[in-house]
Order: structure tokens, then sequence, then C-alpha cells
């Protein structure tokens, strides 16, 4: 006999609700939405699903070398329900060649992720490391030019298609407050600036995320540093949507619990937090339940992404740090993280992200750096 089918509760109907006309705003396929729950009181039973019970997504980093592999594509298509392609995205995979764009492994990722019902986390427009060797021989307002136009053509080969893009990766140095000496910084000050204008014209809907490592800890001058941008920014109108911390934790740079207070501290500015590439050294599972719980606990963090889907697959492999073994089995982490999203209330899944700007005028304006060159500022009004 058929069993009664249970009505969604208040709560879980809104995140359903505003997961469909998200999707349908952007462009997305309403497939693209995590998997639809039965009641708030259903336990999840993967951590996808587990995740999107108060409205979050739980992902994995995705390398399209192993999606030829059974084993590997089995464990991510049944257990995520965010995508990052680990490398594809990146400078020197997109653009090898001036103006010359390859997307051929980052389509094979995102094409795989829309057909298994995921959504894509797009990683990363500019980056200090990871650069072809004609990115490294451009200085001064060429190379500016050349990050705007980079930041368009990939932008514009997946425009509606990438919930959130890591705009802008790792550009504060460690140990201090200030920003890492790069290419890209002795352009001007006003780079990260630049780059956030730039990827919001060539795709007014995408989130814009700022990414870095060893930001957790509250009292770090790094985290200081990149907490003064953010605020700089929201200040002044710049376009950031969100911050992601990418907590690779282990014995140099371990997991410290005030992680939560900065979680907070950030939200409090006006953008959603996002963990990005969790990896935890030995992955023990009461460091990993506290991580989820500091995410569930903060309204505006959006969910987790885990670096990896398999031990072999981490780029720290020697570490073990993922949720899954070699052989694929399910590690003691695996179930203390199932068992913190399932734990959650409804009541704290994420503030509604604003509805994407659907009317959006650019326009060219002169921003002081090397030439005095005129680049994109947007203007946006609510749909």
């Amino acid at each position: 006999m058929a069993q009664p089918v249970s009505r969604p509760s208040p709560v879980v109907r809104r995140v359903l609700v505003l997961g469909a006309v998200a999707a349908l705003s952007t462009g997305l396929a309403v497939a693209e939405i995590p998997a639809a729950i039965a009641t708030a009181d259903t336990p999840g039973t993967t951590l996808g699903t587990a995740a999107a019970r108060s409205g979050r997504y739980f992902g994995t980093a995705i390398n399209a070398s192993k999606l030829g592999d059974p084993a590997y594509t089995t464990i991510a298509g049944r257990e995520f329900d965010m995508v990052t392609p680990e490398n594809e995205m990146k400078l020197d995979a997109t653009e090898p060649r001036q103006g010359q764009f390859v997307f051929t492994n980052a389509d094979r990722i995102v094409d795989w992720a829309v057909e298994n019902g995921k959504r894509v986390r797009g990683h990363t427009l500019v980056w200090h490391s990871g650069q072809p060797q004609w990115l490294q021989n451009l200085s001064g307002s060429a190379l500016r030019q050349a990050m705007v136009d980079h930041i368009n053509g990939v932008m514009a080969h997946y425009k509606g298609r990438i919930y959130a893009w890591d705009v802008v990766d790792e550009a504060f140095a460690d140990g201090t407050g200030g920003r890492r000496n790069s290419n890209f910084q002795r352009t001007g000050d006003d780079w990260i600036e630049v780059a956030f204008r730039a990827a919001r014209a060539a795709d007014p809907a995408a989130k814009l995320c700022y990414d870095d490592y060893n930001i957790e800890n509250w009292t770090w001058a790094k985290t200081q540093g990149v907490y003064a941008m953010v605020k700089d920014f929201k200040q002044r109108g710049v376009p950031i949507d969100c911050v992601g911390f990418q907590a690779h934790f282990n014995s140099g740079s371990p997991y410290d619990g005030d992680f939560r207070t900065t979680l907070q501290n950030f939200a409090a500015l006006g953008v959603d937090v996002q963990i990005t590439q969790l990896d935890i050294q030995g992955a023990p599972a009461a460091t990993y339940a506290a991580v989820a719980g500091d995410c569930l606990a903060v309204p505006r963090c959006d969910g987790i992404t885990v670096w990896g889907v398999r031990d072999p697959d981490s780029w720290r492999s020697g570490d073990t740090p993922l949720l899954f073994d070699g052989d694929g089995d399910k590690k003691p982490a695996y179930t203390a993280v199932l068992d913190a999203l399932n734990a959650a209330v409804p009541g704290t899944s994420p503030s509604p992200t604003p509805s994407p700007r659907k009317s959006c005028t650019s326009r060219w304006v002169r921003i002081k750096h090397h030439g005095n060159r005129t680049w994109p500022r947007v203007s946006c009004r609510a749909a």
C-alpha cells in the first residue's frame, strides 16, 4: 500500500520555493535544485539531503580526470549537491594563450553536475598562482586589461550556469593583514575592486565571492585584513556577495573554536559566508562535527564544500583528511557530519539571498591606476 505523503513544514516549503524561484530566475534547470525534502523531521540519508533540511548545501571538489571512475562518481553523485571544479576553471586551464579560451575539462564537470541535479561553484577567476606564462609576462595596465578580459571571457561562457564565483582567490599575505605581493597587486590597490565590478557586469545574477585560507581564526592579522577589505567594499557599494573560508585544518593551521565568531562577524557585514575547501588532517570526527556546527549556527552560512571525495583524491592524500577512505567507505567523520546536519533546526536556514539583479546597467568610469584607464561600474535596481 502506498504510504501517505507528508506535507512539508512551512520552513521546508519556504526553502523549496526559494530554491525554485532562484533557479528559474537565473536560468538554471529546476533539476539542479537539491532533492526535495519530505518533512523537516525526516533525517537526510546523504550529506546533501541532510544539509538541505536547513536550506544549505554540502558540496565537493571534482576533478575531471576522475569522472571516468564509477566508484568516484557514485559517491559524488549520491552524497553531494554542490560541485566545485578543483583546477579546471583556473587561469592556466581556461586561457592558456591570451584570448584563446579552453573549456573542455571545465565543461565536463559542469555538464556532469547539471546532468546529476547539482549546482556549481566557479573556482577561480583571478589568482596569483596557476598563471600561464603569457600572463606572467604582462604588467601594469596591460595586465589589468588582461584580467578584465579573462573575467569577461570565462563568465560569458558560463553565464546563468554558475551559482557562485570565487572572483579573487588568496590575495592577502600570510602572517600579516596586508596584500600579497603578486603581479596583480602591483597594478594598484584597486585591482580586487575592479575584478568584482567586472564580474558583476559579466553576470549580474551570479553570487560573487572572495576566497582565502588561514582566515578562520578571528585573532589572526590576515583575517582582520580581509575583514577590513570586505567592510570597506560593503560601505562603498563594491559588489561582493560572499566570503569563502577554505578551512584547510592541520597541525600548522589547526581548527580553533573561534571560527564561529569569524563567520558571525563577516556575516554581520552583510555578506554570505561559505566553507569552501574543507579538509582536516586525520579527519577527526569531533572536529568535523564542530566545523559543521559552526556553519549551522550562522544563518548566513550557505553551506560546506569538502576538498575532494575520497582520501586518495585529496591534494593532501597523506593526511587522510576527507570523509571517505580509499575504498570509498564512510569514515567516522562522515557520520559525525551527517548527524550534525540532521540535528540542525530548520529555522536556522540561511537568510534568503536577494533576488538576482535583473535590471542592471554598466558604464565605464575612470579608476585611478596605471594609465588612468576606464573600467566597468554596474548600477542595478531590484527586480
